[in-house]
């Protein structure tokens, strides 16, 4: 059964360039599609099993105008979006590869802190936010850009504390296995990514 609902999830997002090409009945499809596979979660208390929690995770479909906003740009498209979870750290990474002309490649990303509340919702809060050129920041893939940020490294790029303007949100994280995660944040998305190596 769990299999199935799955598998009806992914096959209705296929093709929808993470929501970018989503009709409105094909929002209401997916979110049904969503609600049921939820109502199987294996993983009911998420926060528990920080093994499959931990790791980077890549965007298949969301319904966030913020950050299909990005794509919506002249000129821009958006490229490979990823949160990168350190449950150890309790840190946060969202990344958003953005493509342009030839060279003009960019970056959008925000590091975060997050604290469990409960067993499925965390906290977060935004310390940074960078927005640039890859070629500039040095990007290559996410785990070599995250450790950058970690040891202090300030990019040729907008790069700015987020801290004193304290810039938070929750996310529930509704459904939890080996390679999906499905998220509900504060703001009425949703957020369906699957695990990368």
């Amino acid at each position: 059964m769990i299999n199935q609902k799955k598998a009806t999830l992914l096959e209705l997002i296929a093709g929808k360039n993470r929501g970018l090409l989503a009709t409105e009945t094909d929002k209401v499809a997916i979110l049904s599609a969503i609600t049921q596979l939820e109502d199987f979660n294996p993983n009911p208390r998420p926060l528990d099993v920080p093994q499959l929690l931990d790791g980077n995770w890549r965007l298949l479909y969301t319904s966030s105008d913020e950050l299909l906003g990005i794509g919506r740009f002249p000129l821009l498209r958006l490229g490979q979006i990823y949160q990168c979870i350190r449950v150890a750290d309790q840190k946060v990474y969202n990344i958003a590869e953005v493509q342009s002309l030839p060279l003009l490649e960019g970056l959008v990303s925000v590091a975060a802190q997050f604290e469990p509340v409960s067993e499925k919702r965390v906290n977060v809060k935004f310390n940074r936010f960078i927005i640039g050129s890859q070629r500039f920041i040095g990007y290559q893939s996410p785990n070599p850009f995250i450790t950058d940020i970690e040891t202090g490294k300030k990019f040729i790029a907008i790069d700015f504390n987020l801290q004193a303007r304290d810039q938070q949100g929750w996310l529930d994280i509704t459904y939890l296995d080996e390679d999906l995660r499905i998220g509900r944040g504060n703001v009425g998305s949703v957020f369906v990514l699957t695990k990368v190596t």
